[in-house]
């Protein structure tokens, strides 16, 4: 026999036997459940940091300059932070009181996010008209509010339509 030509060996019931060891624990058993390697991922409820996230997002929207503070107003900080931790606190357990079992996550989230949507919304308007409420007493006389000012800027703004003109 030359270097080039080998043969095989048939192999020993040994070796037959951890072959077919060795197969079995590659293969997987669908009765045996998933081990500690499998990721999983959920999506609701969202974990303290993510909400610490939204709480954190509403308070910089209320405080600082934003497409709703040129309509609302701004908050000053505490206050912005106090309404947003509530804001959220409330979305959350609405969310979570909507939540049935044949939800997946995604829709418990969106609901969560329109409930935060809503209630940031109720709570600058809230602040608005009580603000303008209170000049109005305060100056004995009805000033134009910062929402009506804000409205009627958007709107000559908004206002890029093409003039016709006839020659």
């Amino acid at each position: 026999m030359t270097d080039s030509e080998s043969t095989i060996a048939p192999p020993t019931p040994e070796m037959e036997s951890e072959y077919q060891d060795h197969e079995q624990q590659q293969q997987p058993n669908p009765t045996k459940k998933p081990t500690n390697n499998t990721l999983a991922f959920s999506i609701w409820p969202p974990t303290q940091r993510t909400r610490d996230a939204v709480v954190s997002r509403l308070v910089e929207t209320l405080s600082k300059q934003s497409i709703l503070s040129k309509r609302y107003g701004t908050l000053p900080s505490d206050e912005a932070s106090s309404a947003a931790r509530l804001i959220e606190e409330e979305a959350f357990s609405a969310a979570a009181a909507s939540a049935s079992a044949e939800d997946d996550g995604i829709e418990i989230l969106q609901v969560y996010s329109r409930e935060i949507s809503r209630r940031m919304l109720d709570t600058v308007k809230t602040r608005a008209s009580s603000a303008a409420a209170s000049s109005v007493d305060d100056a004995g006389a009805a000033p134009q509010t910062p929402s009506l000012e804000a409205a009627s800027a958007t709107a000559a703004s908004e206002d890029n339509s093409p003039t016709v003109t006839e020659s």
